[in-house]
């Protein structure tokens, strides 16, 4: 102890420590300055900066983990849409075919159906054409009769006397009678 109080005592021997006074000598007092107030920044601002470093940290850590959540949120919500999506394309893949077996039964119907239309229409051409056919070999028939029969009623008219006439007469009588005999 004797030795710290000497070097204090020794402190009154120099020849400046007697009066007070600044010293310019930027070089000496400006290294010594600087460790005596960052000595007591560090000794004081300790608390203090530690406080506001522990702070921040914490903030970072809060930062960090609602990232976390919010990052998990966002998978299971893309997870969540993904499925959906892979769903809602599986009930399109299902409509779309769903749809082309539609549309190719309808066109198979449609097919069918004109087919079967058709196969009608010409069955009505057909039996149109046969009745046609059918009216006209009937007209024909009748004109060739009619002329037939004009041609004949003209022969026999040309050709018939009373007498020959009166004959035809009986035998035809006759042959009418031998006919009513047989079926008495």
């Amino acid at each position: 102890m004797k030795n710290v109080t000497d070097s204090f005592v020794s402190l009154g021997h120099w020849p400046s420590a007697g009066s007070f006074g600044l010293n310019t000598d930027i070089l000496a007092t400006n290294p010594i300055n600087l460790s005596v107030v960052l000595g007591v920044l560090i000794f004081f601002g300790k608390g203090v900066l530690t406080d506001l470093l522990d702070n921040r940290k914490q903030r970072i850590l809060d930062t960090i983990r609602n990232s976390e959540e919010l990052r998990e949120g966002a998978i299971e919500q893309l997870e969540k849409a993904r499925a959906r999506l892979r769903k809602v394309e599986i009930e399109a893949d299902q409509f779309r075919m769903n749809g082309y077996s539609e549309i190719e039964r309808e066109k198979l119907n449609l097919i069918n159906s004109t087919y079967k239309t058709l196969e009608q229409l010409e069955n009505c051409k057909n039996e149109t054409i046969h009745f046609e056919q059918q009216r006209t070999i009937n007209q024909v028939r009748q004109r060739v009769f009619q002329q037939a029969l004009q041609g004949a009623l003209g022969t026999l008219n040309s050709c018939l006397t009373n007498e020959l006439h009166l004959r035809t007469i009986n035998a035809n009588l006759g042959i009418f009678g031998a006919i009513k005999e047989i079926t008495d």
